[in-house]
């Protein structure tokens, strides 16, 4: 007993040791001072002043006491803050090269994987071709039309699912959602319920929210813990990243299989990896970037896109007088004998400024994905994190159509629903 004490002794003083020294570089390395912000602790920096949810509330307010561009240290990893659409503007779109990196995490980037998928990929050769890959096939209006009838497809599969069963709705959304992308990403047409890529994909999207998560994994914050083996006492994190791994890559390569014997039997039908593996010689590199640029596609898309579907039926719950603008918009310009397609968004106005004043009014990520500075930056700091206040940030100059409507964001300020704006 007395043994199995001091060896724990042992063990927590070499974590302090080497937590206070990977602070102490962190700090050498900072050549320039930090934009301003609330003032933190020796070692834990501003641990104690992070918000543990509606951060970019806090966001707000210290933007207001310290300026459009602040910053927060939390255990020696430093945080820049934007407050403004202009600081936004002129670091990330104007410097996008400088600013265009990604946080490099212990844990769901480097041991899971997830650092191959777009959303973690580091700013360089690859991350390059990632987004040649996505402009070559999806990066035009015209590109993006060949997929319009698989998204009307999915619709309308939606609505007879939502009329089936209502109550029913949250999983309805998750369902879509991953169908129209897998179609999208694969050309795979899911089935109506328990469908196994869906399955796979909705696991391995929960495991990396788990993973990337602020404060979830210790290893993050002293990265040489990944080092240590999975059998070292406190080393659990290791055997949850071998298993969380291992369903990213069946998520990976189950697909991507799939679509590989629908090429060579002459069936698969049009898609972003069939698009890209149809009737091409290509290398093992290649094909490394387009299996991991398509499983970016389902990783990114599908919690976005039912963030934003939950966003649009919460707007109409507390708004039913919109939903009754939209719905008569509808019944003018299409009657009430079929469905909108995309072929009538021109003329609905009003409802295409609904759904675009949605987005802007609940962020789809509040904070974004924080990009970050790489080394070799001329600010010479070391792998900043940045981070965007929305309620400061988004910005839209010009909402047509829609009448003058405020829905309350419950913490004492206002968003509109859809100004008209000049």
């Amino acid at each position: 007993m007395a043994l199995s004490f001091i060896n724990t002794l042992d063990i927590s003083f070499a974590f302090l040791f080497v937590f206070i020294l990977n602070s102490l570089l962190r700090r050498a390395k900072q050549t320039i001072p930090l934009p301003p912000g609330p003032k933190g602790l020796p070692l834990i920096g501003n641990v104690l002043d992070m918000p543990s949810e509606k951060e970019w509330l806090t966001f707000a307010k210290w933007g207001e006491q310290f300026g459009d561009i602040c910053s927060v240290t939390v255990l020696g990893q430093p945080f820049i803050i934007l407050n403004s659409a202009k600081a936004a503007y002129e670091m990330l779109d104007k410097k996008s090269p400088i600013y265009s990196d990604r946080p490099v995490l212990q844990m769901g980037g480097e041991l899971i994987g997830w650092r191959n998928t777009l959303v973690l990929l580091p700013y360089g050769d690859r991350f390059r071709r990632f987004r040649r890959l996505f402009h070559g096939v999806i990066g035009s209006r015209a590109n993006l039309k060949k997929f319009s009838h698989v998204e009307e497809f999915e619709a309308h599969r939606f609505l007879r699912r939502v009329l089936t069963k209502p109550a029913d709705l949250a999983a309805h959304v998750r369902h879509t959602a991953g169908a129209i992308i897998l179609r999208i990403s694969h050309g795979y047409e899911v089935r109506e319920s328990g469908d196994p890529f869906i399955t796979l994909a909705d696991q391995a999207t929960e495991q990396f929210s788990l993973a990337t998560a602020p404060g979830g994994f210790l290893v993050d914050v002293m990265p040489v813990l990944r080092y240590v083996p999975s059998w070292f006492p406190g080393a659990g994190f290791r055997r949850t990243a071998k298993s969380w791994a291992a369903t990213l890559v069946e998520m990976v390569e189950q697909p991507h299989d799939f679509v590989k014997r629908q090429v060579a039997a002459g069936t698969a039908p049009i898609s972003f990896t069939s698009s890209l593996l149809d009737g091409k010689d290509i290398s093992a590199d290649e094909e490394f970037d387009i299996k991991w640029s398509s499983a970016s596609l389902y990783s990114a898309g599908a919690d976005t896109t039912v963030s934003a579907i939950y966003s649009f039926f919460l707007a109409m719950a507390l708004h039913p007088e919109v939903a009754k603008k939209a719905q008569a918009e509808i019944d003018a310009v299409v009657g009430n004998d079929r469905l909108p397609t995309f072929e009538d968004r021109a003329h609905l106005p009003y409802l295409d400024a609904l759904t675009k004043e949605v987005l802007r009014w609940n962020a789809v990520v509040p904070t974004g994905n924080s990009p970050t500075t790489p080394p070799s930056t001329p600010i010479r700091m070391p792998s900043i994190r940045i981070v965007l206040s929305p309620l400061k940030v988004r910005q839209l100059r010009r909402i047509l159509g829609m009448s003058a409507l405020v829905l309350e964001d419950g913490e004492g300020s206002s968003d509109s629903v859809g100004r008209t704006g000049n």
